[in-house]
């Protein structure tokens, strides 16, 4: 595995017109874009989106984004946008199934709030409400917003958080908890 300097390198190689530099980052993260989808994933058996699928989908986006002018400054800046590349597959996975099977059972807010971040993301409902929820926790606070999209949607642990985004651990954990009491209580509004 090469280290983020390498990673660094080759993003602003990227950045200058070299082809092969973002498929040298992708193919090199590509196992731990592999371990954020499971962890994502994680207990939602019987479904058709796999680990390996939103992987690909989440590829799908960011070789978009990168055509469409998207710039990745550093490794921090590319698991971000990769993070939200997968919130949006699996927002837009979970209107599908929605379209397809209306109905089904809700769970509470309390207790989706409380698993938000231990059993992985629901394809269903809840992830819409958390999707609409995280929206406004955006326009209120862009900074909280992403260590939600990292831990929620890219499965991240607070100390991988705080090291992709230069923070101390402590400074997460604490956004973390002001983030979820939003969710919160953004959530129950809708209810």
């Amino acid at each position: 595995m090469s280290d983020a300097s390498d990673i660094t390198q080759w993003l602003d190689a990227a950045r200058e017109g070299d082809r092969g530099a973002m498929d040298r980052v992708l193919s090199t993260l590509y196992n731990e874009l592999h371990g954020m989808a499971r962890r994502q994933l994680s207990g939602q058996q019987g479904y058709t989106l796999d680990a390996t699928s939103l992987v690909h989908e989440s590829y799908f986006k960011l070789l978009g984004a990168r055509k469409a002018g998207a710039k990745f400054d550093n490794r921090a800046h590319f698991f971000a946008y990769a993070a939200s590349a997968m919130r949006s597959v699996v927002v837009d996975y979970a209107r599908q199934r929605l379209a397809q099977k209306r109905g089904g059972s809700l769970r509470r807010v309390t207790d989706l709030t409380e698993d938000i971040a231990d059993n992985g993301v629901p394809l269903d409902e809840d992830v819409l409400s958390v999707d609409a929820a995280l929206g406004k926790l955006a326009e209120a606070d862009e900074r909280l917003a992403k260590v939600v999209e990292l831990r929620y949607f890219a499965g991240l642990s607070e100390q991988e958080i705080a090291d992709l985004l230069q923070r101390s651990e402590r400074s997460i954990r604490r956004d973390w908890q002001k983030a979820r009491l939003f969710l919160l209580a953004a959530m129950q509004e809708k209810t």
